[in-house]
C-alpha cells in the first residue's frame, strides 16, 4: 500500500477496515437452545397461571383489570394470565377472643377490665364468632375488616356492661347481656357493610379483676347472704306472730261483738220495760207514781238504819227494831255480868 492509498481525498489518514469474525456453529446452537428453554418455561408458567382451584370451605374473587367478581362454585376454574387475578377467602366460621390471649389464657387488661353501672370494676372475657358473607366487600371495602369487627365488639361490650350492676354481670344477667351486645354489633356491622357476618358472641368468664377486689367481693357476698338469712328469720318470725295476733284480734272482736249484743239486748229490755211502765203511767199517773215510789223504797229502806232525835232525849229507830230481840240481848248481857261477879 502506498502512502497515497492510506489517505482519503482530503489528504488525511483513514482507519483500517475491521474484519467480521464468524461465530462457530456450536455457539449458535447453544444460544438457540437457551431461548427455546426460556420460552418453554414462560409458556409453562403462563399455563400454570391459567387455572385455579376452589375448595368447599372457601370462595374466590376474580379481578379483571381492577373489576372484582365473586366466584362461589367449587372446583377447577380458568383465568387469563397477567390480566385476571384470584384472591381466595375462607368462608368457615372463625373467631377471636376479647379480654384474654387464646393460647396462654392470660388476661389482656385494656380489653377485659370494664366498669359497671354501680361503679365496680370487673374482668369479663368474650369470644366473637364470625364468617365472611361477601368476599368482594371483605377484600375491597376496608383494609382490616377483622380489626373493625373487634373494635365494634369492644365498643358495644363496654356500652352494655356499663348499664348493668356487677351482680347481674357475674350471675343472672349474662344471657340478657349477650343478647343486647349481639343486637348492637349486628346493627353497627350492617351500617359498616364490610362483608362480615356476626355469628355469635359469648361471655367466657366474668370475675373481679384482682385478688383484693375478689376478697372484698366475697365479703360483700357473705354480707348479702347474712342479710338474706336475717330477712328469712324475720319473715319466719313474722309469719309465726301474725297468725297469733290475728287470732287474738279475732277473739277480741268476737268478745266485743258479744258484749255489744248483750248491751243491745239489755238496752232493748230496758226500753221495753220503760215503754210498758210508760203505758201504765199514761193510764193512771197517780197510782203508777205511788207504786213506783213504794217499789223504790222497798229496795232502799231495808239497808238503811235511820235514827231520829227530836232533841228531848227520845230516839226513834227506823226501821223499829224488835223489842223482843232488844230484851233478849239485855238478859244475855246481865247474865254474863253476874257470872263474872260470882267467879
Amino acid at each position: 500500500m502506498t502512502e497515497f492509498d492510506g489517505m482519503n481525498g482530503t489528504g488525511m489518514n483513514r482507519p483500517p477496515r475491521s474484519r467480521k469474525v464468524k461465530m462457530p456453529k456450536a455457539g449458535r446452537h447453544a444460544k438457540l437452545a437457551g431461548g427455546i428453554v426460556m420460552g418453554i418455561a414462560v409458556i409453562g408458567i403462563l399455563a400454570m397461571d391459567c387455572t385455579y382451584q376452589i375448595q368447599e370451605q372457601e370462595q374466590a374473587v376474580l379481578t379483571t383489570l381492577g373489576v372484582p367478581k365473586a366466584v362461589a362454585e367449587t372446583g377447577l376454574h380458568f383465568k387469563i394470565p397477567l390480566i385476571q387475578k384470584v384472591d381466595k377467602v375462607n368462608t368457615t366460621i372463625q373467631g377471636f377472643p376479647i379480654g384474654y390471649q387464646e393460647n396462654t389464657n392470660e388476661t389482656i387488661i385494656h380489653e377485659g377490665i370494664m366498669i359497671t353501672a354501680d361503679y365496680n370494676f370487673i374482668d369479663v372475657d368474650f369470644f366473637v364468632e364470625y364468617r365472611i358473607s361477601d368476599p368482594v366487600k371483605y377484600l375491597y371495602t376496608s383494609g382490616a375488616p377483622e380489626s373493625i369487627l373487634k373494635n365494634i365488639s369492644q365498643s358495644c361490650i363496654r356500652t352494655v356492661i356499663a348499664s348493668y350492676n356487677v351482680d347481674d354481670v357475674l350471675t343472672t344477667g349474662k344471657s340478657e347481656i349477650q343478647s343486647k351486645i349481639k343486637e348492637m354489633i349486628l346493627k353497627k356491622i350492617e351500617e359498616q357493610d364490610i362483608g362480615i357476618q356476626l355469628v355469635n358472641i359469648t361471655i367466657q368468664d366474668s370475675e373481679p379483676p384482682t385478688q383484693d377486689v375478689m376478697r372484698a367481693f366475697k365479703a360483700v357476698e357473705t354480707a348479702k347472704q347474712g342479710k338474706e338469712t336475717a330477712l328469712n328469720n324475720a319473715n319466719k318470725y313474722r309469719n309465726e306472730k301474725i297468725p297469733e295476733a290475728e287470732a287474738k284480734a279475732d277473739q277480741i272482736i268476737q268478745d266485743a261483738e258479744a258484749e255489744k249484743q248483750v248491751r243491745i239486748n239489755e238496752a232493748e229490755a230496758e226500753v221495753a220495760r220503760f215503754n210498758a211502765m210508760y203505758e201504765e203511767y199514761a193510764k193512771n199517773p197517780a197510782v203508777t207514781k205511788q207504786r213506783m215510789f213504794y217499789e223504790a223504797m222497798e229496795d232502799v229502806l231495808p239497808e238503811v238504819k235511820l235514827i231520829i232525835d227530836n232533841g228531848s232525849g227520845m230516839q226513834k229507830v227506823l226501821p223499829v227494831e224488835s223489842f223482843v230481840e232488844m230484851s233478849t240481848g239485855n238478859n244475855i248481857n246481865s247474865n254474863s255480868n253476874e257470872t263474872e261477879e260470882n267467879s
